[in-house]
């Protein structure tokens, strides 16, 4: 079942929102806030994990990865073109994505940098002016992917203090799922008023509070649900990558033994769902890494036991796959989504040997025919004896009148 409430659904950066998706955010369960497994009905607490995206098809469902890829390569290498005042920029030279600078700035060298935490004003309009989105303060990591493309492209070829103009089609803002927070239609393009306001360098994460750390990661995992939910699945790789980058590095600050626990369970998490995304973009070995992984640290995790099932079954490993799933079952006996799972790969594994046992037959021999033949080889050796008999006293007969005739001569 669907975990997910429509306030994930949002272009907004991780570290600010708009005050009403704050507002409606309040009124319902955030994606950590609900289970992504169905349950039998049970009397006993379900203590399970509450963080993943569902496990089935989600949001709009999946996206072509070289699509979404396509659109990561755009962000890398997009051209750092400038225009004049008033005159359109198309950014990526296909009409999709155009700037217009209103204000000038304070110059080229004043660009700010892929990696570099940036805030901007935003005021947001769909085709026929109405305002859906105004921050006066949003701030994200450029190049992270915590907004949309459109915002991600452009910001980087502006200047501090500039003031400009981005037209972008759906393919650059919200596609063809649309989103709740900001409302946006699905397929539907936007004009963007941003100013840059300032550029900085992102902290060291080393240097970081644990609290910090661990807040900053849970961020960029949101970000990589909200990808997950849209379809966009190689961009929840992304978020989730950085997510874990953040998770695994080292620390100059002291850390309890809780804190520990608490970064290695926010690694595991994004573990976790990074093996999901990579199921819906077929990257079976990369899957089963990252499942490996998360049952290192925790080897009796049920969402990792089930989905690495789930890659053993898509490759072909049906056997291995049903052990996997009959763990995670043990684990959790009253999971539905295990139950309709394991009961699919038993079918399937029942019918594959069913057909194996069928080519043996045809290669070997059908046993029914062989059975209806069984009795012919006693009946073959009494007829054989008879014969012999016959053939015998032929044989004495003939021996006898030959003696006869030759006495007679």
């Amino acid at each position: 079942m669907a975990d997910v409430e429509e306030t994930v659904v949002t272009g907004a950066g991780d570290q600010r929102a708009s005050s009403t998706c704050t507002q409606h955010s309040s009124q319902a369960l955030l994606l950590d806030g609900a289970e992504d497994f169905e349950m039998l009905e049970t009397n006993e607490d379900d203590g399970g994990e509450d963080d993943l995206p569902p496990l089935e098809d989600a949001g709009s469902g999946k996206k072509e990865e070289a699509e979404s890829e396509g659109g990561a390569r755009s962000r890398d290498d997009g051209p750092r073109q400038c225009a004049p005042k008033d005159e359109w920029l198309d950014i990526l030279g296909s009409g999709l994505l155009r700037k217009k600078v209103l204000e000038s700035g304070e110059g080229l060298d004043t660009r700010p940098s892929r990696g570099q935490n940036v805030q901007i004003r935003l005021k947001t309009a769909l085709a026929d002016g109405t305002v859906v989105e105004e921050d006066s303060e949003l701030s994200f990591t450029l190049g992270d992917g915590d907004v949309i493309q459109a915002l991600d492209l452009a910001v980087q070829l502006m200047e501090m203090g500039e003031k400009a103009l981005v037209e972008a089609d759906a393919k650059y803002a919200y596609g063809s799922v649309g989103s709740a927070c900001p409302l946006v239609g699905p397929n539907s393009s936007l004009s963007m008023e941003v100013q840059l306001l300032s550029a900085l360098d992102a902290p060291d994460v080393e240097a970081m509070s644990p609290e910090d750390r661990i807040g900053l990661a849970g961020q960029k995992r949101e970000r990589g649900n909200t990808h997950y939910q849209r379809g966009d699945y190689a961009f929840a790789v992304n978020s989730y990558g950085i997510a874990l980058q953040i998770t695994e590095a080292s620390s100059k600050v002291d850390m309890t033994l809780e804190q520990e626990a608490e970064l290695l369970d926010m690694k595991v998490k994004c573990l976790n769902n990074m093996a999901a995304a990579q199921l819906k973009l077929e990257h079976y070995e990369a899957a089963v890494s990252s499942c490996v992984s998360v049952l290192v640290h925790q080897p009796n995790n049920v969402k990792a036991l089930f989905r690495y099932g789930k890659v053993l079954a898509l490759k072909g490993e049906l056997a291995e796959a049903i052990r996997m799933l009959k763990r995670a079952l043990k684990l959790e006996p009253s999971n539905k989504t295990i139950h309709a799972e394991l009961s699919k790969l038993a079918k399937k594994h029942s019918e594959q040997k069913g057909a194996e046992q069928a080519m043996y037959k045809k290669m070997l021999g059908n046993p029914s025919d062989a059975s209806s033949i069984t009795p012919q080889p006693k009946a073959s050796w009494g007829f054989s004896w008879k014969w012999l008999f016959g053939a015998t006293a032929v044989a004495i007969g003939g021996v006898a009148l030959s003696v006869v005739i030759a006495a007679r001569n």
